[in-house]
């Protein structure tokens, strides 16, 4: 679509379903509730964001493909009425195989919500505006991510049940499918060589491109596995009033929206190169503090620091390895939301760290996580000087 004015008709439904697509992020807060509430081992809980974030790696190519033949905004809707589904099933059947059954649900949902909300953008916005819009539209994601853990607080002090929140949020949802398909929205049409499942796997043999896969599957299992351990870290170990730590996650999202917008002004003066180095050391040095905080209220400032350093994170891994290989964008962008699943895998890795040990030594997974990511920032530093 060539469009030299934003049309605020077409662009807040679209930008609203970025809002939805924040709604994975229950998934923390979902852990502490169902683990209480049902009385889970840790590696029990845990499994509820592996239903979430497994679907990214079993849908995320074959969904690229078949909105190829739908198109965006159909494929999005049908993201938004699956993760309706899932966040009424928890509400509806309350035992923890039916929350399982919901959560795995919202994974699909918002599987499809990623892959075609962003093209869809792209769309409806002029195309000297598109990287600011993309921008925004993760601004807007933070932003739900920030509020959802307050909204379950408080829904369950009201109405001493935690799930009658997920009424709310899909009714947003619903809201937002009537409003998405009130619009005529012209998408353009694919005129380049179609992405294959053969064409997508043959660039894994790509030492570059294997690493940066790697980096998002380390980046987003650090992000889940935050979300889904913080709280449970300052109930075991500096035994937090509960409603306090199950808030550290709006603390957490509220670091990376500033992480997030700070980013977009660094990058102005400071290379993408640079700027992957500077804060994966960052993040190294955070997680230490955490690790070796002495109280919660200094862990409450090292999570809310963590948000900052890992904010950037995954559009710079995005970014460089597209800005590598630009002829080969689509192929990259299936790999890298297949490797999405790394939120589905380190958190049940933690969980049994967690019972087998303590949560403080789950956390090495993440400070692992976070030295990989750092060593392929180093390497990619290091290709400057030879560019």
């Amino acid at each position: 679509m060539n469009k030299s004015k934003v049309s605020i008709k077409l662009i807040a439904p679209v930008l609203f379903s970025f809002f939805v697509m924040s709604f994975s992020d229950l998934v923390g807060i979902g852990v502490d509730r169902a683990k209480t509430e049902f009385d889970l081992s840790n590696t029990q809980a845990q499994l509820i964001p592996f239903v979430v974030f497994l679907w990214f790696f079993v849908l995320s190519v074959p969904i690229g493909i078949f909105q190829d033949r739908i198109g965006n905004r159909k494929m999005l809707t049908m993201g938004m009425v699956v993760t309706v589904l899932g966040l009424l099933f928890p509400f509806l059947f309350n035992t923890y195989h039916m929350i399982l059954v919901g959560f795995a649900l919202i994974g699909i949902g918002n599987t499809v919500l990623q892959v075609s909300a962003n093209p869809l953008l792209v769309d409806v916005v002029p195309s000297n505006k598109r990287s600011s819009f993309l921008s925004f539209s993760q601004f807007i994601k933070s932003i739900g991510s920030m509020a959802t853990a307050p909204l379950v607080v408080w829904f369950a002090f009201q109405f001493g049940n935690w799930k009658v929140s997920f009424l709310l949020f899909a009714l947003l949802a619903l809201v937002n499918i009537i409003w998405l398909m009130s619009i005529n929205i012209q998408e353009s049409s694919n005129t380049e060589k179609k992405a294959t499942f053969k064409s997508s796997f043959r660039l894994l043999g790509n030492p570059f491109i294997a690493m940066m896969v790697a980096c998002i599957f380390a980046i987003v299992g650090l992000d889940v596995g935050i979300n889904a351990t913080s709280g449970q870290y300052l109930l075991d170990r500096f035994s937090t009033e509960a409603t306090m730590a199950e808030s550290v996650r709006s603390l957490y999202f509220f670091g990376k929206m500033l992480g997030t917008f700070a980013g977009a002004l660094i990058l102005t003066k400071l290379s993408s190169k640079r700027f992957f180095l500077v804060t994966s050391i960052l993040g190294m040095l955070v997680l230490l503090c955490l690790i070796f905080s002495t109280n919660d209220w200094m862990a409450l400032v090292v999570i809310f620091l963590i948000g900052i350093s890992l904010a950037n994170i995954f559009p710079l891994v995005f970014s460089l390895a597209v800005e590598k290989f630009p002829d080969r964008k689509n192929e990259i962008s299936g790999l890298m939301i297949m490797a999405v699943v790394g939120g589905a895998v380190l958190p049940p890795i933690m969980g049994w760290l967690s019972d087998m040990f303590s949560v403080t030594a789950s956390l090495l997974v993440l400070l692992v996580a976070m030295g990989g990511i750092t060593i392929v920032s180093l390497i990619n530093f290091k290709s400057i000087n030879q560019n």
